[in-house]
């Protein structure tokens, strides 16, 4: 019998260059995009050649409510504009009680933007930061 539990209530875990950098509320972006070239063969009318070419990866961006975890970005971003050097890393998708249900290994992560929280008093809303990271590429693990 297949186990069906479909993936609800769920939030992602980011770890880069073996640092754990919190989690996350939303994920986004998981995603790549084949460049296709295009042959027309001579003689052959009834089809073109379509030939897989590079491989674009989609950035990825991340948010949260802001808590103590918004320092670990502070201090990864800090550490990576002073020394830019692309880092492995992996996003883990974990059910409410801890349980892991799928992960990605992310190669050749560098910072794209972060954007801090807006603070308004006459909002009920939580304060959110957004991190959008660029890659060399994912493998689901």
């Amino acid at each position: 019998m297949t186990d069906n539990i479909f993936a609800t209530s769920v939030f992602f875990t980011l770890a880069i260059g073996g640092s754990d950098l919190g989690q996350f509320h939303t994920c986004s972006g998981l995603g790549a995009e084949v460049e296709l070239e295009q042959y027309a063969e001579g003689g052959n009318n009834g089809f073109t050649w379509q030939l897989p070419g590079r491989i674009t990866w989609t950035n990825i961006t991340l948010t949260r409510p802001v808590t103590a975890d918004t320092l670990k970005i502070a201090r990864w971003l800090t550490e990576t504009t002073q020394r830019v050097e692309r880092k492995d890393g992996e996003i883990v998708a974990l059910r409410p009680n801890l349980t892991r249900i799928v992960s990605w290994q992310i190669q050749g992560i560098v910072p794209v933007r972060w954007q801090g929280p807006s603070f308004d008093p006459s909002s009920s809303q939580p304060a959110v930061e957004t991190l959008e990271i660029a890659h060399e590429g994912l493998v689901p693990s």
